[in-house]
């Protein structure tokens, strides 16, 4: 029976595997397919870069990849800022005040992203006609789109870093105090390096789900393209192998970057073991000196 379950569980990951990455292989295929515009593998006419060399040259792709980048790290500074202040100020109140806190935030995650799109619009340009003001920031544009997608990010910022609280030792806060340190220094040298972790996990989630964003962005952006977007005019006036070249192209690095932060895992965490090692080692020693 246990060899049974055991077969199961490999079937069972292999085919999750198989569903998982067959589309994207694909997908990746069909950006080398010497086709006639039309993205496909079957039937194979032979390998080419001619679509990557097509996608290079569209000026619209590149000017929606920028704006693309510059949302995305405007949206991952602001929800780690916005999202941090948060769940410390949770972590530092009980009872219904922490009760209304943690609801109003995680409410925003529930809520669509075409709902949140919508009333981010129609917020601000309300806003803007009732102060009868013809300012940037009451017009729609990628402006509009970074705060309507700070206001649902920034919660799964909160959650990450109010996990990373948990784990917090509080006497560690009474203990500076005592000493004569300074509420904002506890902040910078105790707080924060100890949140550091969840900060960076934060700021990664969050760049990565405002590149991917497309229903706020559709409603708020304005005139301006970003790469969903871009993305989403090419399959309404017919898809092309240069999608599937953009494609490939975002998983290659996506991979590059998952590798990369996994070798600096590993050798953090094998230079923490040598670490620890050695102190166990000067301990021993130590101890069969006395």
């Amino acid at each position: 029976m246990h060899k049974i379950r055991q077969t199961l569980a490999r079937v069972y990951a292999a085919a999750f595997i198989l569903y998982m990455l067959l589309p994207l292989v694909i997908m990746s295929a069909a950006a080398f397919n010497n086709t006639d515009k039309i993205p496909a593998i079957v039937p194979w006419k032979g390998v080419t870069t001619k679509w990557f060399a097509a996608l290079w040259a569209d000026d619209r792709m590149w000017h929606a990849f920028q704006n693309t980048i510059l949302v995305a790290i405007a949206v991952s500074v602001i929800a780690v800022i916005v999202g941090t202040a948060a769940a410390i100020l949770i972590n530092s109140v009980s009872g219904n005040l922490r009760a209304a806190l943690y609801g109003t935030m995680i409410s925003t995650i529930l809520i669509p992203g075409a709902v949140i799109g919508i009333s981010t619009m129609i917020m601000w340009t309300k806003i803007g006609n009732a102060l009868d003001s013809e300012f940037i920031l009451f017009n729609p544009g990628l402006h509009l789109s970074v705060l309507g997608q700070v206001s649902y990010i920034a919660a799964i910022v909160m959650l990450l870093v109010l996990a990373r609280l948990q784990s917090f030792d509080q006497g560690l806060e009474e203990a500076a105090l005592d000493l004569g340190a300074t509420h904002a220094q506890v902040m910078r040298r105790i707080l924060l390096p100890h949140l550091y972790p969840a900060i960076g996990a934060g700021a990664a989630v969050s760049f990565f789900q405002s590149i991917e964003n497309f229903n706020v962005t559709q409603f708020t952006r304005g005139g301006a393209d970003t790469l969903t977007i871009y993305v989403f005019s090419k399959v309404r006036s017919g898809i092309s192998p240069t999608i599937n070249a953009l494609a490939f192209l975002l998983i290659i690095v996506t991979l590059a970057m998952a590798i990369l932060y996994e070798i600096k895992r590993r050798r953090n965490a094998s230079v923490e073991a040598a670490r620890e090692a050695e102190a166990r080692r000067a301990a021993v020693l130590e101890e069969a000196i006395i």
